[in-house]
């Protein structure tokens, strides 16, 4: 078997021989999650070619904020290189219109964020096909793998956009499209199945899926790990509107480990008071027994801690519409009234669809048949294990508020920070996120921009940079709404402002003054030190919500146009910081 080489790159000898032990029959899950194959597969280079038998070549793209399309294409083509397959793969950061007319079979996944956005990543590949004159495409096959969330209104509609590129240039389908919401591993493997069985045999192979992924050291969404939460500290000060909480976990026992920029998945349970409303809506046995994906339980229990029972999704309305008699319901699934339902559905939860929308003699099944798996909920490391050894921080904003004339709680938010005591487990288990990452270079400056909880992974990096005396200056942007009650870490900002090892600070509280002032803002006043930076070979993060991403990205555009580039230079500029890893982001 040949080794894998990405650009001139030759993979460590533990993944050649992970690839070794799949060609030779190894189980794809044995494989796939053993010596933590996922969490590094050619990061050091955005394209490789995987050279197998005499198999039709392939080309696979992935589109890529959090990593996950990324993940699942290294496992497509070390799946197809199992199986003889020729195949390359590459970031659509990368890839452009000539490729695109010269490669003749295409395997995409892509990512949805926001409203219904693309990543950063597949934007320029996306508007080369719909912007202007297509290239022609005919005598092309593709498929396409699109992950998104149910709960937006826009599922998947990066993947719909670029499935429908495509198929108008001319390009023919290998299999219709599969759309995945947040618990995608079943799905995704299964469709990885039937494309290489169309490509290999010319017929989908049987859909045959895998158990949940382990994504690190053997913890997965269904095999966690119960680390005992050690602390919990409100970091909001008094009189804040808001609560923030700062969690220390223990994973002494676990064997896990982390690198900053990785995230913490946790699997809460549901508000108990929310599952007794729901139960006495339905007015259904609490002990009537359901099918669930880990065998039959309670339906109680089913609420509690298997099934999403917040937030709205299409899937939910369309199977719960079905049951119903609600014609008004009915007639807007049916019409795909995306913009209507979606404003009626803001602030509202499952127990208002079924107190509006009651069914009689629904059954406990054809309920929990509707709903979909409660998905773990993600939030960024603020720890270093350099720092923190055998602990996991975590920063969380407690999400409370009311709507329709009933208080609402975030699931895994009021979890954290009303129901686990000192002492409890959490249940969690550990994501790599390989597209945030401290500089390899130590000494490379940094330019940190977070706003709110945003701001926690860049504690892991000043932890780190601390530990290891990394000579790199470093220069965080932080926003909140009042430096009195959310400026949060404050105290170590300031040592470490003091101590040298933060370069520089600039803080934006936006609700402090009449005129409200964010990060974006901060930045722009900043402009010609920041673009400074940037000449210098600064590498830029930005983490927080998806908002304050996009303006943050704007703000960045404007101050290399400031310094005397043409937009289009700018954006070509900003473009090349994030080709050549310079421009990080995790915004959700």
């Amino acid at each position: 078997m040949e080794l894998i080489r990405q650009s001139d790159f030759l993979l460590d000898p533990r993944k050649q021989e992970d690839l070794r032990r799949f060609a030779e029959g190894m189980t794809r899950e044995q494989l796939l999650w053993s010596s933590g194959y996922l969490t590094g597969f050619g990061e050091s280079a955005p394209a490789s070619k995987i050279q197998g038998g005499t198999g039709e070549k392939i080309t696979i793209l992935f589109g890529t904020e959090t990593g996950n399309a990324k993940r699942l294409a290294e496992l497509l083509a070390a799946r197809a290189q199992a199986m003889g397959v020729q195949t390359s793969i590459q970031d659509m950061l990368t890839y452009g219109r000539a490729q695109l007319r010269r490669d003749r079979v295409i395997v995409l996944i892509v990512s949805t964020h926001g409203d219904g956005e693309p990543p950063d990543s597949a934007r320029a590949l996306l508007a080369s096909l719909t912007d202007g004159p297509a290239p022609d495409l005919h005598g092309s096959r593709f498929a396409i793998l699109a992950l998104g969330d149910a709960s937006y209104p826009k599922f998947c509609q990066a993947g719909k956009a670029f499935d429908m590129a495509l198929a108008s240039a001319g390009a023919e389908r290998l299999l219709p499209r599969v759309d995945c919401d947040v618990d995608y591993e079943e799905d995704a493997t299964s469709w990885m199945e039937q494309v290489l069985g169309t490509i290999t045999t010319g017929k989908p192979s049987p859909a045959v899926p895998l158990p949940a992924p382990i994504l690190k050291q053997g913890y997965s969404s269904h095999a966690t790990f119960p680390a005992v939460l050690l602390s919990k500290v409100n970091l909001s000060g008094r009189g804040s509107d808001r609560e923030v909480w700062h969690l220390e976990l223990d994973i002494d026992e676990s064997g896990l480990h982390y690198t900053p920029g990785d995230i913490v998945s946790v699997i809460p349970s549901n508000p108990p008071q929310l599952v007794e409303e729901l139960l006495d809506r339905l007015e259904l046995d609490h002990k009537a027994s359901v099918r669930t994906r880990r065998g039959e339980v309670p339906l109680a229990e089913a609420l509690a801690a298997h099934y999403e029972i917040t937030r709205i999704t299409w899937p939910f309305l369309e199977r719960y519409a079905r049951l119903s008699d609600a014609k008004a319901l009915q007639s807007a699934i049916a019409g795909r009234d995306v913009n209507s339902l979606d404003t009626w559905i803001d602030g509202r939860e499952v127990v208002d669809i079924v107190g509006q929308y009651p069914v009689k003699g629904l059954s406990a099944q054809s309920f929990a048949d509707c709903l979909r798996p409660l998905p773990p909920r993600r939030y960024s490391i603020a720890s270093s294990l350099l720092a923190a050894p055998g602990e996991v921080h975590l920063t969380v904003a407690a999400v409370r508020y009311s709507s329709h004339g009933r208080e609402r709680l975030g699931v895994a938010s009021t979890f954290l920070a009303d129901r686990v005591a000192i002492g409890r487990p959490v249940p969690l288990f550990i994501e790599s996120n390989a597209e945030f990452r401290l500089p390899e270079d130590s000494g490379q400056a940094m330019i940190m921009i977070g706003a709110g909880t945003g701001v926690a992974p860049f504690r892991s990096f000043l932890q780190e940079r601390e530990a290891l005396g990394a000579a790199g200056n470093n220069w965080l942007f932080f926003g909140d709404r009042h430096f009195s009650t959310d400026f949060l870490y404050q105290r170590e900002w300031l040592r470490w402002l003091r101590d040298g090892r933060l370069t520089r600070l600039d803080v934006a509280f936006s609700r402090d003054q009449e005129r409200k002032i964010y990060v974006q803002d901060r930045l722009r006043e900043r402009a010609g030190d920041v673009f400074a930076w940037l000449e210098e070979g600064a590498a830029v993060y930005v983490c927080g919500a998806e908002a304050m991403g996009r303006a943050v990205h704007q703000s960045l555009v404007d101050i290399v146009q400031s310094a005397g580039r043409t937009q289009v230079q700018a954006e070509e500029y900003i473009l090349e910081l994030k080709q050549t890893g310079r421009y990080h982001r995790d915004v959700y």
